[in-house]
């Protein structure tokens, strides 16, 4: 059996073999959909007694009462303080490069005033508060914690709550440390459903939210997604993706390599490479067999090669980032000659690489740019996380006296065509204004 697809777009079956590999099935799992209502349902009806329970139920960790399960910030300073020098070097190089990054995105508030005296614009203010939720215990996912909380607080959010699971009371070091560097404002030692219920609608001990971000396992997926509207989330992500572009110059073992990298994650992650040349996807080919058993996780990574991932021959580089707008790929590397000109043609992608120095691996870590970014196509409509999803936006109008007139006949006239009498008539009134002071 092929360790991964060929495919060719001169096929007459290319684009349903295409379809076919881009197919995932998100349909949602109904046990856990209504595993997730049911803890959702309880801790809005009762809590913090509810909230207790299923901590000691998934978690294993008994508390008399939720504010035992806070974690101090003395801790998060301990972890930092301890881990070794190497590491907390490049956990502080990352932060600093990610909070520059996201320095640019912050909106600022403006308005223009027209000629009658009329004062237009938008005001810019940071959501109040944000709930992050981090997976815990062996899994440890720093980047996310660095990836999430620094863009809130370069937005200006005045209270980041993250919550992270602690399994048998286990608390993942270098994830407090992370918080420690980041902003983050206080943390609670819970996970799962129950710590989105908590954050959504609030207990006797943990106030609500406006907005909760961050990954998590199937239960925190299907919780997010029912509390929306409740509350904001970041998005619901699917598996992992990357999609290269390749003219043939880049080591084969490098291309090789990158596809492992998002291969790695799950059986369900997808890497793609699109390249003209038969004779480099050979090569790649031969590196994917030679380099796989060396890789730890090499089980995941040939099941993700073997079931949804794909070397495909395309025509030129033109037909290539054609391919490349259907997909709309989380990640996009472009290692060719000349990429700026290739990302010129690319319209929809969560990230762009560009070159062949630029690794997907680099942005995961610290490059600067988020790694929280759009799958399974919906970069054609969604974007990475920024300064952006922490800030809302509040148009301001300021009629002045000159203003209403002209405005108060457009508005009345629209109204009465819309059957809105009452509409019309708060417009009309100020179209012949009393002694008023203004």
């Amino acid at each position: 059996m092929s360790l991964i697809k060929r495919l060719s777009t001169q096929s007459e079956q290319f684009g349903a073999s295409l379809r076919a590999l881009l197919a995932f099935d998100a349909s949602q799992d109904e046990s856990i959909e209504r595993a997730a209502a049911d803890i959702l349902r309880n801790i809005q009806e009762h809590g913090d007694s509810a909230l207790l329970d299923y901590t000691r139920r998934f978690d294993r960790v008994s508390a008399a009462s939720v504010g035992e399960l806070e974690i101090e910030r003395r801790e998060w300073q301990a972890a930092l303080d301890a881990l070794p020098a190497d590491q907390r070097s490049a956990l502080e190089a990352a932060a600093d490069r990610v909070r520059r990054y996201h320095e640019h995105q912050r909106a600022q508030t403006w308005s223009y005033t027209e000629a009658d005296g009329t004062m237009l614009g938008q005001k810019i203010t940071p959501l109040d508060s944000v709930g992050l939720y981090v997976p815990g215990g062996k899994a440890a996912y720093p980047s996310s914690v660095l990836m999430n909380a620094i863009p809130a607080k370069v937005a200006g959010v005045p209270e980041l709550i993250m919550v992270t699971p602690t399994p048998d009371g286990v608390r993942n070091p270098i994830v407090l440390a992370a918080a420690a560097i980041s902003g983050v404002d206080r943390i609670w030692g819970i996970g799962g459903a129950q710590a989105v219920g908590a954050l959504a609608y609030g207990t006797q001990t943990i106030a609500p939210v406006d907005k909760i971000v961050g990954p998590g396992n199937a239960y925190v997926a299907a919780a997010k997604r029912r509390v929306f509207g409740t509350v904001g989330i970041d998005m619901i992500a699917g598996p992992s993706e990357i999609l290269v572009i390749c003219d043939g110059s880049t080591p084969a073992d490098w291309i090789a390599m990158d596809l492992f990298s998002q291969a790695e994650h799950d059986e369900l992650a997808q890497a793609i490479l699109l390249s003209p040349s038969a004779e480099y996807l050979d090569q790649v080919e031969a590196a994917i067999a030679r380099l796989l058993p060396a890789m730890p996780r090499a089980d995941i990574i040939r099941a993700s090669l073997a079931g949804r991932g794909a070397l495909i021959q395309v025509r030129d580089l033109e037909e290539a980032c054609a391919i490349a707008n259907d997909i709309a790929p989380e990640h996009l590397e472009i290692s060719t000659e000349n990429p700026e000109h290739w990302a010129g043609k690319i319209r929809h992608a969560g990230a762009i690489f560009l070159g062949r120095y630029s690794s997907e691996a680099l942005g995961d870590y610290c490059a600067g740019p988020n790694h929280v970014l759009p799958t399974s196509r919906t970069a054609r409509f969604s974007s990475p996380l920024g300064v952006y999803d922490f800030q809302k936006r509040s148009s301001l109008i300021h009629v002045s006296q000159d203003g209403a007139q002209t405005l108060g006949r457009i508005a009345a006239g629209l109204a009465y065509g819309e059957g809105l009498q009452a509409h019309a008539a708060s417009a009309e009134y100020r179209l012949h204004p009393t002694d008023l002071k203004s």
